[in-house]
C-alpha cells in the first residue's frame, strides 16, 4: 500500500514494541483479537513508515478497541462509518498509511452501504474485517455472516437467512485485493499482511476471529490439525489447488464446474489442476463460493490467502489528476463557484 521509506542514520528503526501502547489490552481471554494485534505489531516495522504516518481508523465492537492499542494515530469512529471516516483521511492526505479496522457487524450490517463503496472506489488503503460471526460487544445476536439456522440471543430458534459470503461481496462490489487468513495461524496472517500492504488499492482482508465467550471454536475446524489439511486449501498464486491429510486431493474444472478429484485413483495429477491465478476474476469468484459448497454438492475446502489482486488506478490518484487537469485549464476555481455551479437564479 505505502512505499517502503529508505532507512537513514537519522530514521531509528522501528520494533513491535514501538507500536504497541501504553493502553491495558481490554479484550476477554483467549479472543482471536490478540493475535491479530500482535500480528499487525510484528509486520508494521517492515513496511518502513513512520508512525506519525500511519492511521488506524475503527467503528464500534470488539474490534473497534484496536485503535487503542496501536501507538500510531487513529480514531474510534461511530457505528458502521470507519470507511467513509478512512476516505476522508485518505482523500485529504494520501501520503498516509490508512487502516480500517470492523468487525463483521460492523462492516456488514449498519456499514455494509459504506463497505461496498469503499471497494469500488480502491482507496489506497488496507481493510480488516475480524469475522467471528457473531455479536460480541453486545453480548450474543447473530450476526450478517452467522450461518443460517444459527441460535443466538436474537434468534431463539435459529435466524432464516443466508448470510453473507465476504469474499463474494468484496469482489462483487469491484475490490481491488480480496484474500483471507484467520487468528490461528500468525505466520500465513502476517503473509497477508504484508501482501495487504504491498497492493496499491483497497485491500481487503477477511480475518477468521475466535469469541470464545460467544462463538466459540466456530472456525476451528480451519486450523486444527485433525481437521485443517481436510478442510482448509490454501491458495498460492502459479500453484495448483491441492490439500487433504496426504495432499492427496486436488480441485480441477468439469467444463466450467470444479470438481474435486483423488489424485491416487483417479489418474489426474497436479499439471491437471486448477492452477491459483490471482489476476484471474471469473476463477476467484467461483473460489469465493467454495464457502457455499454449492457445486455437485460437493463439500469444498475453505480457501486461505490472497484470491484476487487487481493493479487498477486507486481513487486519490485520479482525484489528483482531475484537480491539475481542472487549475491548468480554467484556474484555481474559488469554492463559492465550486458550490454554486452554473445552475443560479437571481429572485427579484
Amino acid at each position: 500500500m505505502t512505499t517502503i521509506t529508505e532507512q537513514t542514520a537519522e530514521t531509528p528503526k522501528l520494533t513491535p514494541k514501538d507500536f504497541a501502547s501504553n493502553q491495558e489490552v481490554k479484550w476477554c481471554p483467549g479472543c482471536g483479537d490478540y493475535s491479530i494485534l500482535k500480528q499487525v505489531q510484528t509486520v508494521m516495522p517492515e513496511f518502513g513508515v513512520p508512525k506519525e504516518d500511519i492511521v488506524f481508523i475503527s467503528g464500534i465492537g470488539c474490534a473497534a478497541r484496536f485503535t487503542y492499542y496501536m501507538d500510531t494515530y487513529g480514531m474510534h469512529t461511530i457505528h458502521g462509518r470507519a470507511a467513509a471516516i478512512a476516505s476522508g483521511v485518505k482523500a485529504l492526505n494520501p501520503r498516509l498509511s490508512v487502516w480500517v479496522v470492523s468487525g463483521d457487524g460492523d462492516a456488514f450490517s449498519i456499514g455494509g452501504n459504506h463497505f461496498i463503496h469503499l471497494m469500488r472506489k480502491n482507496f489506497d488503503l488496507n481493510y480488516l474485517v475480524f469475522n467471528n460471526q457473531i455479536y460480541g460487544l453486545t453480548k450474543g445476536q447473530y450476526s450478517p455472516t452467522s450461518e443460517k439456522g444459527k441460535v443466538a440471543k436474537s434468534t431463539p430458534f435459529g435466524s432464516l437467512e443466508e448470510p453473507f459470503n465476504p469474499s463474494e461481496l468484496a469482489l462483487g462490489a469491484k475490490c481491488s485485493f480480496v484474500s483471507r487468513s484467520l487468528d490461528r495461524d500468525p505466520k500465513h496472517m502476517q503473509m497477508v499482511l504484508r501482501r495487504a500492504n504491498a497492493h496499491k488499492g483497497t485491500s481487503f482482508v477477511e480475518i477468521y476471529q475466535n469469541c470464545p465467550v460467544f462463538n466459540d471454536a466456530t472456525f476451528f475446524a480451519f486450523s486444527e490439525k485433525e481437521t485443517k489439511k481436510e478442510q482448509a486449501i490454501f491458495v498460492e498464486h502459479g500453484k495448483p489447488l491441492i490439500f487433504g491429510n496426504n495432499e492427496e486431493k486436488g480441485i480441477k474444472f468439469d467444463g466450467i464446474v470444479p470438481v474435486i478429484v483423488d489424485m491416487n485413483t483417479s489418474g489426474v495429477s497436479a499439471n491437471d489442476l486448477w492452477i491459483h491465478d490471482e489476476q484471474d476474476k471469473t476463477k476467484a469468484n467461483i473460489m469465493a463460493r467454495f464457502f457455499d459448497n454449492t457445486f455437485n454438492d460437493e463439500h469444498f475446502p475453505r480457501p486461505f490467502g490472497v484470491l484476487y489482486a487487481e493493479d487498477r488506478p486507486t481513487y486519490e490518484q485520479g482525484m489528483q489528476e482531475q484537480i491539475e487537469e481542472l487549475v491548468a485549464r480554467k484556474g484555481k476555481p474559488s469554492l463559492d463557484k465550486i458550490l454554486s455551479g452554473d445552475k443560479t437564479w437571481t429572485i427579484l
